[in-house]
């Protein structure tokens, strides 16, 4: 991956596309966003002349791609169905092109613990963690780990059922919390210090966007409705620094197998070393959402970005 942004503005003619699906909706926690994210989605691909079949993804799915005749899909859900490599898979059996990442990055990539795993076993730095399956584990863990912390579902997106925790009692009724939302609930350290995000498009790195809130952390709240979030590009790096994050976001994703698309979030502590929190295979496209702005930044506009998308899912899976 690298940092030249020249080939991102290189898109086919968009008759090559065929009649593209846009995979949206969906049944995951992530359902309202997915809406939002797919309805931009279908807006820029059609004004650029594209054919396209808005598909809000429900048990009527298989019946609809078959009967839509879709030459390739763009997978704008996010969470569990379409995120997970669920989705990636049933596309492959069908012969349908997809965007973004395959099966196996898919998973992996929904899958927090693993990804950390995958890192770890590669020195990649991610902060310590802990499974929380009993109160007894949440006593374990905060002996282990230390306050504060921040708990997470394994497997879900766009900071759903996370908390930022400081005392056993506020561990153990956030895990309870996040265990609502999947069996498998995460524990970290908590890292003190600015916030980043890095896109990543058709294997190169988009400039990195430092992020800020007055909330705990950047939540649900802070990500898709407040108006006082703040996104800076520069972010404010010394060029050595920002280098390498982008180094780091390369490595990070190519570990997991990132493809066409995705965008890694990462923490920096109070001596300046960097520490990666997640990876997202089809992040938000939403008025609020990073990877727009990300691409802005490089020079491509929302529907120069939408197209990018579409065609990388030509030139490796067509």
């Amino acid at each position: 991956m690298t940092q030249a942004y020249d080939k991102l503005h290189s898109v086919l003619d968009v008759k090559a596309f065929g009649r593209v699906g846009v995979l949206y909706g969906g049944k995951s926690a992530e359902r309202e966003v997915s809406l939002k994210s797919g309805a931009a989605v279908i807006e820029a691909l059609t004004s650029a002349g594209v054919d396209v079949v808005a598909i809000d993804v429900g048990d009527d799915l298989l019946e609809r791609l078959q009967r839509e005749k879709i030459d390739r899909a763009f997978i704008i859900l996010h969470g569990r169905g379409g995120e997970d490599g669920s989705m990636q898979g049933l596309l492959e059996c069908l012969g349908i092109p997809y965007t973004g990442s395959g099966i196996l990055a898919s998973a992996l990539a929904m899958d927090k613990l693993r990804t950390k795993q995958v890192w770890q076993s590669l020195g990649i730095p991610t902060p310590r963690h802990a499974v929380l399956a009993s109160e007894h584990d949440c006593v374990q863990a905060s002996m282990e780990l230390g306050f504060p912390l921040i708990v997470k579902p394994a497997h879900e997106g766009s900071s759903i059922g996370m908390a930022k925790v400081n005392s056993e009692q506020e561990l153990i009724a956030a895990w309870k919390d996040a265990a609502n939302y999947d069996s498998q609930v995460l524990v970290e350290q908590w890292i003190h210090g600015p916030e980043f995000t890095i896109a990543v498009l058709r294997g190169q790195v988009l400039p990195p966007i430092a992020l800020g809130t007055p909330h705990s952390f950047y939540d649900y709240d802070a990500k898709y409705i407040a108006n006082d979030t703040q996104y800076r590009i520069p972010c404010g790096l010394d060029s050595a620094k920002e280098q390498e994050l982008i180094d780091l976001t390369a490595r990070a994703c190519d570990a997991v197998g990132i493809e066409g698309w995705g965008r890694l979030d990462v923490m920096q502590d109070e001596q300046g070393r960097f520490w990666l929190l997640e990876v997202n295979t089809a992040p938000g496209m939403t008025d609020h959402s990073l990877v727009p702005m990300a691409a802005r930044a490089a020079g491509l506009d929302f529907q120069q970005l939408v197209l990018a998308i579409l065609a990388d899912s030509v030139a490796t899976r067509g």
